[in-house]
């Protein structure tokens, strides 16, 4: 490879190849060779090569995991909004494998927030399950959902992965659509940046929905935690 031998561009150089590299020959999900083989396979040292893999990490394309290696983000996935978007649909449909799996599932009762999305009474039991969403191995969001149905419990304790709209419409025969999108964006904090495998702080999109079913009775209030460098939204028109 030939570059530049200026100390200012020779990281830059770098940097824009390792990119049309990442662009040609790498999912999202995958990892790069070692910092050593990079450096010696691009004919510079460790540091000029961590400058220019920092470039990209920047970029939102990597991330470095430690004792683990520097992981593909391959930004962004696109993710358009309107009332029948479906998540895992939306993503196997650009060539990637999306998974989710609930990590919490309980009978609590409900935040004056959560009450006031559902139309319920404040202290009132919901159904609260939460969820983790990856793509390609890669944690991207994380979601609480909230559902008045008490009724639905029995069945919805059986959840455990693949798309909740999915299982309730195979188990409970209810058809969800998206009635109201709400999205804001803040800082990850502790328990979330470590689910979601970011930096503490990192830019989350913070997306509040509303889902009700064919007969316009409320169903869902979920709020999707995600991470701001893996998904770029698409307002539908």
């Amino acid at each position: 490879m030939n570059l530049s031998r200026h100390p200012t561009t020779v990281y830059q150089a770098v940097a824009a190849q390792l990119e049309e590299e990442l662009r040609i020959g790498y999912r999202c999900g995958d990892y790069l060779p070692s910092e050593q083989q990079l450096a010696t396979r691009f004919a510079v040292n460790r540091h000029t090569l961590r400058r220019a893999v920092d470039e990209l990490v920047n970029k939102g394309l990597l991330q470095r995991r430690h004792g683990v290696g520097i992981l593909v983000l391959m930004r962004p996935w696109d993710y358009p909004l309107h009332s029948q978007t479906r998540f895992s649909q939306n993503l196997m449909e650009q060539g990637s494998h999306p998974t989710s799996e609930r990590l919490l599932a309980v009978l609590r009762p409900a935040s004056r927030d959560v009450a006031a999305a559902l139309a319920c009474q404040e202290g009132e039991n919901v159904i609260h399950l939460r969820t983790l969403r990856r793509v390609n191995g890669v944690p991207i969001c994380l979601i609480n959902h909230f559902i008045p149905h008490l009724n639905w419990w029995p069945q919805l304790q059986q959840f455990h992965s693949g798309s909740l709209h999915e299982f309730i419409q195979q188990h409970l025969n209810y058809s969800l659509t998206r009635r109201q999108t709400r999205i804001s964006a803040r800082r990850a904090q502790a328990k979330e940046s470590k689910l979601l495998e970011t930096s503490l702080q990192a830019a989350l999109l913070c997306v509040r929905t509303l889902n009700e079913t064919a007969s316009g009775e409320m169903a869902e209030y979920s709020v999707s935690l995600t991470r701001a460098d893996m998904i770029e939204l698409t307002l539908e028109h």
